[in-house]
């Protein structure tokens, strides 16, 4: 009779757990798998939600994205599109630095480049802005800044960064699933509970019913407890709506579901448009609005995406437990590589910047450990290429409870942080609060090191800091202040 230590032994051997160390991390090869297919259903709204931002948006000539003047046409290619890179870098990210963590377009630059930049040169000359961007933070990486920038930064403001994104991830959760939203009253709160301060509508009843049935099989340690209360509330909301058709989320239906409809498709195949794929202009932009204006705005791009990775993988490490006694993740050159690639390969998509996302904690909720979890997430991108429309059968309200359970878990961490230390609590505190408040995690993480640096100088103990966190310190003084220096500069 073989021995329990001998059967994990077995069960641990294998190829693929010698590449990617999946026994070394305590995890298992059904983990990992299920781990990647949450990442993927928590993270595939943005296959549906960055056509709709980018690709009805015309550029300062008159057109879409890809050139024409047909939006439908523009949002079918980026769909595409989105999906290609995401599933590319996604995969990169895993075998190159076996890291749980997936990347796609980032929201908020998504937005930022296709109503503040795009609209006033063609999307070429602003994908080869995002293009520039990748590449410059590529060489920071290279040369060992960016790296060498985290390091500097003090252990307690890694943990209020894994903590503040815990806080921010579950803010999300409640406000794309409708359960939290932005009043009709301009006088009134600036959120509510549902409409008017009350829950409303079915899709709202779906999210309540995953989160608790999520955290329930959580509570009851079954395996696959996020990967199943997502599927479960899916097939609830597609019954719901079968029955009851209530359509989608709009200003005359507040009841109705967000963003994508749980109902069964038409067609379950596309055909793969790449038009986009190559359409960019690596200099254009430098003509269309000058040398100064340009850098500016390549600058912004590259601050956000600079420390929207540093804290992102900074979380996922420090939830997987996989970080090291500095709160350094491992292979954390290789994960930067991979986000500055991504960063290019957006652009040079026409996709706009591809960054790493948060909602990959919810596959570590599932106990992903290794990039084997990104490789799956990865392949679900690439095979929704052609088969997008199920893509849309997972709702925010079915997705967004894992985010719920993910963001209570990072917040544990908060016990890490020392508050009777005024020179750290309250950097902490305000890079805690702030990425929810803002809906940034720079602007978080900006906060609390230009606070830091000055809690630190005003007590006479300026010489602790390190001084590359007085460089980012000063950085992100110009980030905050981007936009009279822009008005002054230009």
């Amino acid at each position: 009779m073989s021995s329990p230590q001998a059967a994990t032994a077995r069960s641990g051997s294998g190829p693929l757990d010698s590449f990617f160390k999946i026994s070394q991390r305590g995890s298992t090869l059904g983990r990992e798998v299920r781990g990647g297919l949450v990442t993927f259903f928590t993270m595939a709204y943005i296959v549906v939600l960055n056509p709709l931002i980018i690709g009805t948006v015309k550029d300062g000539t008159g057109q879409f994205v890809g050139g024409g003047t047909d939006p439908a046409a523009a949002i079918a290619k980026i769909a595409v599109a989105t999906a290609l890179v995401a599933g590319v870098v996604t995969i990169l990210m895993g075998l190159f630095a076996n890291f749980p963590l997936a990347l796609a377009t980032g929201l908020g630059l998504n937005a930022f480049i296709a109503f503040s930049i795009a609209t006033k040169m063609t999307w070429a000359d602003a994908m080869g802005l995002v293009v520039l961007e990748g590449l410059i933070i590529l060489v920071l990486v290279l040369t060992g800044f960016r790296k060498a920038v985290f390091e500097a930064v003090p252990l307690q403001l890694k943990i209020a960064i894994s903590v503040g994104i815990g806080l921010f991830i579950a803010f999300i959760g409640v406000v794309d699933a409708g359960f939290v939203r932005r009043p009709a009253a301009l006088s009134g709160p600036p959120v509510e509970l549902g409409v008017g301060g009350n829950l409303r509508g079915w899709p709202v009843l779906v999210f309540v019913v995953g989160l608790i049935l999520i955290v329930t099989l959580y509570a009851r340690k079954v395996k696959g407890a996020i990967l199943i209360g997502i599927l479960a509330a899916t097939v609830l909301a597609i019954v719901i709506e079968s029955i009851a058709n209530i359509g989608a989320r709009t200003d005359k239906n507040p009841g109705g579901w967000g963003l994508s409809v749980p109902k069964l498709p038409d067609q379950w195949f596309t055909k793969p448009n790449l038009d986009t794929v190559g359409e960019f202009n690596l200099f254009g932009s430098f003509d269309k609005v000058g040398v100064v204006s340009a850098l500016l705005l390549i600058f912004t791009l590259m601050l956000a995406d600079f420390f929207d990775t540093m804290g992102t993988m900074t979380a996922i490490g420090a939830e997987a437990g996989l970080n090291d006694k500095d709160g350094i993740p491992p292979n954390s050159q290789r994960i930067l590589v991979v986000d500055s690639l991504a960063a290019a390969a957006g652009g040079a998509a026409s996709v706009s910047s591809n960054t790493s996302y948060i909602e990959s904690a919810s596959g570590v909720g599932e106990g992903a450990r290794t990039g084997l979890a990104s490789v799956v997430t990865g392949i679900c991108f690439l095979i929704s290429m052609v088969v997008a429309p199920l893509v849309t059968l997972v709702p925010y309200e079915a997705a967004t409870p894992a985010l719920i359970l993910v963001g209570f878990l990072m917040m544990t961490q908060v016990k890490g942080i020392d508050f009777n230390d005024l020179e750290v609590a309250f950097p902490a505190f305000l890079t805690i609060v702030l990425m929810p408040f803002t809906y940034s995690i720079s602007a978080g993480i900006g906060a609390g090191f230009v606070s830091y640096v000055i809690l630190k100088t005003v007590r006479g103990k300026a010489r602790q800091v390190h001084p590359l966190m007085w460089v980012v310190a000063a950085l992100f003084v110009v980030y905050f202040a981007i936009g009279p220096l822009s008005d002054w500069l230009t």
